[in-house]
């Protein structure tokens, strides 16, 4: 991930005092805390690769013409004149 925009965002001092403690409990740094609760809060339209790829092994298999029909008509498309 590369972090490339600053946000400055006021919050009370209760807020700010459970990050710190979440932050000295963990090690992690209370920007790290921020990323993470946004995180979970708003997922991403996208889903990881990890999720992606769990998705894709776990989809039920797709109907595919034989070998030997997909490879002609692939050769086909090949040769077709360049519509431009």
């Amino acid at each position: 991930m590369s972090l490339s925009r600053r946000l400055q965002v006021l919050i009370d001092h209760e807020r700010y005092e459970r990050l710190a403690a979440e932050s000295a409990r963990t090690g992690a740094s209370i920007g790290m805390l921020v990323r993470d609760a946004i995180d979970q809060r708003y997922a991403s339209r996208w889903p990881s690769p990890e999720e992606a790829g769990r998705r894709l092994l776990d989809a039920e298999p797709m109907p595919v013409d034989d070998w030997e029909i997909i490879k002609r008509e692939l050769e086909d498309e090949l040769d077709a004149p360049d519509p431009r």
